[in-house]
């Protein structure tokens, strides 16, 4: 059987879990104090009419059940370490895999972090507790048994047939309730895409069309939490009814005994009271088993999750790159495609070269940076920084020497500063560098709070230009070596594209490895070197001027130049 991540981190927290265990053993032996407490009321106490021994007996009775209810408590709080221990050993692996799944799955989202609550509060719910208790069942009935045979057998039948009632309420409602755990998941994820497009809906009326289509699926998680429910409730609804007739059968088959002197009185109500604790765990599972499905369903996607996105071994530390770039016959697939994007690229490009990388819309220009980035996988060929596979470098390490401004900008809920340091220590004279260097300072200081601005969620409080010079700011934080800025200015304004010649510029003279794809001819004149993709293939590759004239006019076009 292969290993499970999760499945190792729930061992490790087994002497919590054995701990809680022994918490329940005298939680439960204490449970059998109130029916030996009416036993010895009904038989000693009234047949003694002794005030001593009833105030005697009352008062262990009150110390007793105040012991029991202090290792209640301390048996939650048990489980609430257990708990708080799991997600120490498991948040930052279910982090770094939801995260990694969100670079190569299109649309990934935050399901992860909601199975992993859900199993949390299973472990501090009553589903669990049930799973403690359950086992004291054979316990009680066996206690009923000393009491006499006949009451012992009455627990024996009902219990078998609250547990067979059990057996088929599971049989019934599971694949429902799978398949209704399955839609919910979907419907999530329907919704978590329409609100990070909420603007573009609305501004184009489709917000009546998606409502529609997030409401299909939400009936069909209503349709088959409904088929769950209906299957379940007659086994629910008898498993009640039973149990509460299996007490009254109880303590009809007590009086019985009662009347031909077989037991005392004392004994027909303990026995009564008896079952009844007994049998609370059995109603406890089946009264939580929605729970402690889903409860087993989150556990199962966490366990595909980390099992798909395994650890990342740590690699042997490499030096900081000088900034050579290399593509050898590299063939990328993006997440969610079928066919390559990029198609055997080899191309090199040397420390301080500034080239640009141009060519038609869907020429797989954003797909091969991202490969040679190292965040998306190639599926063939090598993507190499300085020789090494860009693989083999600690993620960690290599970030700080790695400008990046993507083509669809992302900032992040937090301050002006908090964004350019990259949410690290802030450095504030190089996060006041990067801003300068950028050409934002002047704008930053006109904000609400200057560098201490909360952007709120996705930088939502700026426009468009505002966000891409600060994320070019981000990318220039503490000098990196290679800078790759794909689209740079699709937002900007003159002066933004002012400041962007003098990023290119500065970058030039610093002996920056830059790597600009774009399709104004005002940005790629400042380049040294062009690299044209057409359909995920090298088209061609040479100097800037001799590409330029190579693609002049009509054929400018073709190579995706824009004036």
């Amino acid at each position: 059987m292969k290993r499970s991540e999760l499945r190792d981190a729930v061992k490790a927290c087994s002497g919590t879990f054995w701990a809680a265990a022994l918490f329940s053993l005298f939680i439960n032996l204490l449970m059998l104090v109130p029916p030996l407490y009416m036993l010895q009321i009904y038989d000693r106490v009234l047949a003694s009419r002794s005030e001593s021994t009833l105030v005697m007996l009352t008062v262990i009775v009150v110390a007793l059940m105040a012991v029991l209810g202090a290792l209640e408590w301390v048996r939650s709080r048990v489980l609430v370490r257990a708990s708080g221990r799991l997600d120490s050993l498991m948040g930052d692996r279910i982090f770094d895999a939801l995260f990694r799944r969100g670079l190569h799955v299109q649309g990934g989202d935050g399901q992860a972090v909601q199975d992993a609550n859900t199993v949390r509060q299973f472990l501090t719910g009553n589903g669990l507790l049930a799973f403690f208790d359950a086992p004291w069942l054979p316990i009680y009935i066996a206690v009923i048994f000393l009491f006499h045979p006949v009451l012992g057998w009455v627990a024996v039948a009902g219990a078998l047939i609250l547990l067979l009632l059990a057996v088929a309420n599971n049989l019934m409602s599971r694949s429902p309730l799978d398949q209704a755990n399955a839609e919910q998941v979907a419907a999530q994820r329907t919704l978590t895409s329409q609100l990070r497009n909420a603007e573009a809906a609305a501004a184009m009326g489709m917000v009546e069309r998606l409502r529609q289509r997030w409401q299909e699926r939400q009936q069909r998680v209503i349709g088959f939490q409904s088929q769950a429910s209906d299957r379940a409730a007659p086994f629910y609804a008898s498993s009640r009814a039973f149990r509460l007739l299996l007490q009254s059968l109880i303590l009809g088959a007590g009086a019985y005994l009662a009347i031909h002197q077989q037991i005392t009185p004392g004994i027909m109500i303990a026995a009564t009271i008896l079952l009844g604790r007994a049998l609370t765990p059995m109603d406890a599972l089946i009264g939580n088993w929605r729970g402690i499905i889903a409860a087993r369903l989150s556990f199962e996607r966490l366990e595909k999750l980390l099992a798909d996105y395994p650890p990342r071994r740590r690699r042997h530390s490499l030096p900081r790159p000088r900034g050579r770039i290399e593509a050898e016959q590299l063939v990328v697939v993006p997440p969610g495609a079928d066919a390559p994007a990029v198609r055997g690229v080899s191309f090199a490009v040397d420390p301080g070269e500034c080239v640009g990388l141009i060519g038609p819309s869907g020429a797989g220009k954003s797909t091969l940076v991202r490969a040679l980035l190292g965040v998306w996988p190639p599926r063939a060929g090598h993507a190499r920084l300085d020789g090494a596979d860009v693989r083999d470098y600690n993620a960690d390490e290599l970030g700080p020497c790695v400008g990046y401004l993507p083509q669809d900008v992302e900032l992040f809920d937090g301050t002006v500063a908090e964004n350019i340091a990259r949410f690290g220590e802030v450095d504030d004279e190089a996060v006041v560098a990067a801003a300068q260097a950028a050409g934002v300072h002047e704008l930053i200081l006109q904000l609400r709070d200057g560098y201490d601005t909360d952007l709120g969620p996705e930088g939502v409080t700026l426009s468009g230009g505002q966000r891409q010079r600060i994320a070019l700011a981000r990318a220039l934080y503490g000098q990196p070596p290679i800078v790759v800025l794909d689209e740079p200015n699709s937002n900007l304004d003159d002066a933004g594209n002012a400041a962007l010649a003098r990023v290119l510029e500065q970058g030039r003279q610093e002996g920056k490895t830059q790597l600009v794809i774009s399709h104004r001819h005002s940005v790629l004149a400042r380049v040294d070197r062009l690299i044209v993709l057409k359909e995920g293939r090298l088209l061609a590759s040479g100097g800037r001027d001799e590409m330029l004239q190579r693609f002049a006019h009509s054929d400018r076009t073709a190579a995706g130049v824009v004036p």
